[in-house]
């Protein structure tokens, strides 16, 4: 009678190295995709329209002035106050720099309507030929 030993199967090991590597590009994957802009804290409660329509990710970024509850213009990226004057030699500043500046006005709905056609006012004598107002987006009703 012929008796075969069995062979000891070794279990299967795990290889840490690969694993770690794999981990390293999705971390650094991660790292490269996340934008970390910080966006100005200012809450603001927009109007919404139906009939608004998005831009563009291909188009240059305009220039965004913000008008809160209480009518204080908030100017450029940092979103300083500013008075109606000094916004508009800064603006008249920007549109030396950039002749095809875009402006970009964002109010809130229960701020002053006076504060937003100053600032109106001031674009158009600034010489800004496109101008926008922000606002939310909202579905139109299916009927």
């Amino acid at each position: 009678m012929r008796f075969y030993a069995r062979k000891r199967r070794q279990a299967p090991a795990v290889i840490i190295v690969a694993l770690i590597d794999i981990l390293i590009v999705l971390l650094i994957f991660l790292m490269v995709t996340t934008t970390f802009k910080q966006q100005p804290a200012l809450r603001l409660a927009l109007p919404e329209s139906t009939q608004a329509q998005k831009t563009g990710a291909a188009e240059a970024p305009p220039l965004v002035v913000s008008i809160d509850p209480q009518g204080v213009l908030r100017f450029g990226p940092d979103a300083k106050p500013v008075t109606v004057d000094a916004f508009r030699s800064q603006l008249a500043d920007e549109v030396a720099k950039n002749p095809e500046l875009k402006l970009a006005i964002s109010a809130d709905k229960s701020g002053p309507i006076g504060q937003l056609v100053r600032v109106m006012d001031a674009s158009k004598e600034a010489g800004i030929k496109s101008r926008s107002v922000i606002m939310f987006t909202k579905e139109p009703a299916k009927p």
